[in-house]
């Protein structure tokens, strides 16, 4: 018998196939006309294992590692460094992100390996001397933050890992090297206009990414020898060489040439922590989140029990339920912007934040006929700047990491030599307490620049167990403050619906995030008549719809697990 069956066979055994505890989908609805959607897309159906990412390339590669006799933690891994080379505009050794990762024993972990301000930094480093902001913390070597993903992929490997680190990152040096065809979402990630003159700014993104001074087009064969030899030298040396050697070096170099601050001191002191899990129930489920500084843990849990307290939810398409979960999601929003930062630098009533009790308070604030005001502030913008990946294994272990690069391909800046990207995410700090970030988020004095702290996070890996403790779902999205309420209507549509997974993936989602006042929606996916219901209740509609998240997910099924990569984006599951 190989290892890869004699897994499952142990899994199988163990119960993991089991009927997952009440997640049985009865939702006889249908969704608004016209939505693209309509027609939810199918899973791919595994009895033992599923990989699911923003990319089918990276999907398959974290597949192989688990057919190979991986576990989950060395799927993801692999994964992981597969996305740095197939999605240069969000994935991302340059970056950072958060593991939540639930063990085939039962016990938890979560992982941040969050980017950390230099040393440098000051709370006012990106206003001018009249106060205005100034667009560094957006473009440019100024705006990144100290890079967590390296350590952070090092870390959970040395502790839950169990085949060799270079084993893993073979598929990635393999693809960097030979070169990956672009399809059409990633190469239209390069053709929009604003992500082709940021690139465009920098002589070594131009040099890394452009062909004869053009970005590539659907079809273009990109090769990346600068950052396969990175791969190479993080497969040989494993972090020390990102944080201490060569990589270092070049690090420095570069900001040195673009007028970042990121210096040695900064790379060689950076850590990966492991956090105390933010664990809270819903409806008899139990979910594992983020803890800051990820909001996303947070935020989910308090909108959940917002709705929680309501009591049964009305149906979905129903312009009630859009009104109670706006409602909620604005107050949770409040309070997210309002408390939350760096654990290592702000106290916070995470307590209170998460609890029953104050969520039934809030509840009862909420009046079934009138939307609650907030003052007005302006539009946010959408990028492809994160990336979610879900695992599960033959053994039972199940990971959800979310990473990002925070904007469209980072700071914009490539690593001169090494052929990376550099993140922007200085911008999720508050340069100035009540004014609006790239996101349009307003936040307080929790969220302040200081030296070696973390800036606020909206990322959201998330698992949800049975009421029996077993786990049911893993999932997470990328797209700024939308990756929480998009997770929220995932786990909702589970829950209270009884949807499918993949019409819970696939419904129309809406978002609210207090300030800008008004209502964030998808095309097509709220109906003229739910809109002048909305309308009349007091409510504003941003201009122009978006895209809300883009949720990849493992749910685990009576008959084995099935995975779905969100259709807004174009990701991919692999399972077996």
């Amino acid at each position: 018998m190989s290892r890869a069956w004699a897994l499952a066979l142990a899994a199988l055994l163990a119960g993991c196939g089991a009927p997952a505890g009440g997640l049985r989908a009865t939702w006889r609805g249908t969704f608004p006309v016209p939505w693209r959607f309509a027609a939810p897309p199918a899973p791919v159906a595994g009895r033992y294992a599923m990989v699911v990412s923003d990319e089918p390339i990276a999907s398959a590669v974290g597949d192989t590692i688990l057919l190979k006799g991986g576990n989950a933690i060395d799927a993801a891994v692999a994964t992981a460094f597969a996305l740095e080379v197939v999605l240069p505009q969000a994935g991302n050794i340059g970056g950072g992100g958060f593991l939540v990762y639930r063990a085939a024993d039962g016990r938890p972990y979560t992982l941040d390996f969050r980017e950390t301000a230099p040393a440098a930094s000051t709370p006012t480093m990106y206003l001018d001397s009249a106060g205005h902001e100034i667009h560094s913390s957006i473009t440019g070597a100024l705006s990144a933050g100290v890079p967590g993903s390296v350590a952070g992929l090092w870390e959970m490997h040395r502790r839950f890992g169990r085949l060799p680190w270079r084993e893993l990152i073979a598929p990635a040096i393999a693809l960097a090297r030979r070169g990956v065809v672009l399809d059409a979402p990633r190469a239209a990630a390069f053709d929009d206009s604003i992500n082709r003159a940021r690139l465009g700014r920098f002589p070594s993104s131009v040099a890394t990414y452009f062909r004869n001074g053009r970005p590539p087009v659907e079809g273009d064969t990109l090769v990346q020898p600068d950052l396969a030899r990175t791969l190479e030298l993080i497969a040989d040396s494993g972090a020390d060489a990102f944080y201490r050697g060569s990589i270092a070096r070049a690090i420095v170099a570069e900001m040195r040439r673009s007028g970042g601050i990121i210096t040695a001191a900064d790379l060689a002191g950076y850590r990966a922590k492991w956090r105390a899990p933010l664990e809270t129930t819903y409806r008899g489920y139990h979910i594992i989140g983020m803890p800051p500084p990820s909001s996303g843990g947070v935020t989910v849990a308090e909108i959940l029990n917002i709705l929680e307290a309501w009591g049964p939810l009305p149906r979905f398409g129903s312009a009630m339920l859009l009104h109670v979960e706006l409602e909620a999601m604005r107050r949770a929003f409040e309070d997210r912007n309002a408390y939350l930062g760096d654990p290592d630098f702000v106290t916070m009533p995470l307590a209170r934040l998460t609890g029953k009790a104050y969520a039934e308070s809030l509840s009862r604030t909420i009046d079934p006929n009138r939307a609650s005001p907030s003052v007005a502030g302006p539009a946010m913008p959408e990028g492809h700047h994160t990336t979610q990946l879900s695992v599960v294994d033959p053994e039972g272990n199940a990971v959800s990491i979310t990473t990002t690069l925070n904007d469209d391909f980072g700071s914009a800046v490539t690593v001169a030599g090494a052929g990376f990207l550099l993140n922007d995410e200085m911008d999720d700090f508050t340069s100035r307490p009540g004014v609006p970030n790239l996101y349009g988020l307003v936040q307080g004095e929790a969220n302040a620049i200081a030296p070696g702290k973390r800036m606020l996070s909206a990322m959201a890996p998330t698992i949800v167990l049975d009421p029996r403790g077993r786990p049911v779902l893993v999932t997470g999205s990328p797209g700024g403050p939308r990756i929480i309420t998009a997770v929220e209507q995932v786990i909702s549509n589970l829950i209270d619906q009884r949807m499918t997974l993949a019409q819970a993936v696939s419904a129309p989602r809406i978002h609210d995030q207090a300030l800008p006042d008004s209502v964030f929606w998808e095309r097509g996916g709220v109906t003229p008549d739910q809109r002048r219901v909305l309308e009349a209740m007091g409510y504003a509609f941003r201009a122009h719809p978006i895209v809300i998240g883009d949720v990849n997910s493992v749910l685990v099924t009576p008959t084995g697990l099935e995975g779905l990569a969100d259709p807004r984006r174009g990701g991919a599951a692999a399972g077996w």
